[in-house]
């Protein structure tokens, strides 16, 4: 399986790191990384991640303002996208068709391909502008997965919130059920 994963400059970054952290530990995925420049002010902020710490964890970096990446074209062959956290702008750009960053293009390619597109929206109070946004990634195809872990699994801490959004990012993609990473509903 290969996904790409996009970082965008939202709080929440932790979210995407994650993400690509439990796809190299189980070995289940080769990934494509793309970090938006805001992400990598972000990641300084918010953890103690050194970039590339982070880029190790991908089989694949790429500029995020490289429109000669693989991930740019439709006949590049790759399973969908998860763009965790997804910043209003991106969402927006997406929403609207523009691709004015690979992260974008990637969102525009898989959604005119019919390719899996999850976005983790990390935005709280959400606008009217948001919430149409959303709507319109949602009827073009994509899967909006909100960073709003649940707590019937009884998070310990705030990788065990982190770990319950990753996890239900990985169902999408038939990915998540074996993880173990959160005790399910059923279980």
């Amino acid at each position: 399986m290969k996904i790409i994963v996009g970082i965008t400059g939202a709080s929440g970054v932790v979210y995407g790191i994650r993400l690509l952290e439990v796809l190299k530990e189980r070995n289940i995925a080769e990934t494509h990384l793309i970090v938006s420049e805001s992400a990598k002010q972000i990641i300084s902020i918010e953890t103690d991640y050194e970039l590339e710490r982070i880029y190790a964890l991908a089989s694949h970096v790429y500029d995020n303002s490289d429109f000669t990446a693989p991930p740019c074209s439709g006949s590049a062959r790759y399973d969908g996208a998860i763009i965790a956290p997804c910043s209003m702008k991106t969402l927006g750009c997406i929403a609207s068709g523009i691709s004015t960053t690979l992260i974008t293009r990637v969102g525009e390619v898989c959604l005119k391909e019919g390719r899996k597109l999850v976005i983790v929206p990390r935005e709280t109070p959400l606008s009217l502008i948001h919430l149409e946004n959303m709507v319109k990634v949602q009827k073009a195809g994509a899967i909006l997965l909100l960073a709003s872990p649940a707590f019937y699994h009884e998070p310990k801490s705030v990788l065990d919130m982190v770990d319950f959004i990753v996890a239900r990012a990985l169902d999408v993609f038939g990915l998540g059920m074996d993880l173990e990473l959160v005790k399910r509903w059923d279980e």
